[in-house]
């Protein structure tokens, strides 16, 4: 038995409460892998569960963190050691399982991906389920034969965190980026992610009735759905794909079959919880290879368990720009 910090929600009449409380390894689920947690992230996920909205946690009280990167302490399974640095990121963690947001996390070996050589742990989380999915993003564009010689693209919800990872992958990659936000003031902070030009979100934003717009993108990479999404999709080139992962304006939007039989958009849905394990070491690898980044540090901000309540409350006034990393160190 290990004692160990962590960080509470419990659910009120009145709403939630938040504390850090002490724990004991011995009040973790059944898993096959102990894990000590060196790093976290804050996610939009972490932020509803914080604050005890629906979709997200059944049970409370509960420990959010949906990612984790740290070192395991003791393991059933053949696939890991004591020693070995991993990563824990989608599945049931920080859902229903006790997450990130404590020192400890026992779960099953299926879960867990191996640290890429090449990553370190808080690099891991400076990416974590947003930089991935920006990488999934990214890789299913590709699939769909995105190519940078096919004109601009176009990134909305550009400052968040999976926004911000996918501006640097993109422009990495050679594509010229057109970078969509809300956050008045980020466009030194955009163009030095790789952005060739940015605009504010009411461009996109406006309701149309008409079923296409004037070409204006290749692809997309929407972050937001609502009537963004909506445009994005009016305003691509022919032949061109969006692939589509947030709903922090809206999840639903319209539009019309007509970009479709007559431009042949695609629309690319984009999941990183239930991803199969071995499908996510390939793409983690590949974050550590090919597609490292070297801004990581430049989008992240480190704080520790007392500073997650405080960054929840900033992720809904829509203050958060980029990575927010959560050390227990």
């Amino acid at each position: 038995m290990t004692a160990f910090n962590a960080f509470w929600v419990e659910k009120t009449d009145d709403g939630f409460t938040h504390s850090i409380v002490e724990r004991s390894t011995d009040d973790l689920p059944e898993g096959e892998v102990l894990i000590k947690v060196a790093y976290s992230s804050i996610n939009y996920k972490d932020a509803l569960s914080a604050r005890c909205l629906p979709g997200i946690t059944r049970k409370y009280p509960h420990t959010p963190g949906i990612d984790a990167a740290g070192s395991v302490v003791s393991s059933s399974s053949p696939d890991f050691k004591e020693g070995d640095e991993v990563i824990c990121i989608g599945f049931d963690l920080g859902m229903n399982t006790p997450g990130g947001f404590g020192e400890y996390i026992q779960v099953p070996a299926g879960w867990i991906t191996p640290l890429p050589v090449g990553l370190k742990l808080r690099e891991s989380m400076v990416l974590g389920t947003a930089g991935f999915t920006a990488a999934l993003c990214v890789e299913k564009l590709e699939r769909m034969g995105a190519a940078p010689s096919d004109g601009p693209v176009i990134v909305t919800g550009a400052t968040g965190g999976v926004g911000s990872v996918a501006v640097a992958l993109l422009a990495r990659a050679g594509y010229e980026i057109t970078a969509s936000s809300g956050k008045a003031g980020k466009t030194e902070y955009l163009k030095s992610l790789g952005a060739a030009n940015v605009i504010g979100r009411d461009e996109l934003q406006e309701e149309s009735s008409r079923p296409m717009l004037a070409t204006s993108y290749a692809h997309g990479l929407d972050t937001v759905g609502g009537s963004i999404l909506s445009n994005v999709i009016k305003s691509l080139n022919y032949g061109g794909s969006v692939a589509i992962c947030g709903l922090v304006a809206s999840p639903a939007f319209q539009t019309t079959v007509l970009p479709f039989i007559l431009r042949g958009v695609n629309v690319l849905g984009i999941d990183s919880v239930e991803l199969p394990v071995d499908q996510k070491t390939a793409t983690w690898n590949r974050l550590a290879s090919d597609w490292k980044l070297d801004s990581l540090d430049d989008m992240a901000q480190e704080i520790h368990l007392e500073g997650i309540s405080e960054a929840v409350d900033q992720i809904f006034a829509g203050q958060i720009s980029g990575r927010t990393l959560v050390s227990h160190n």
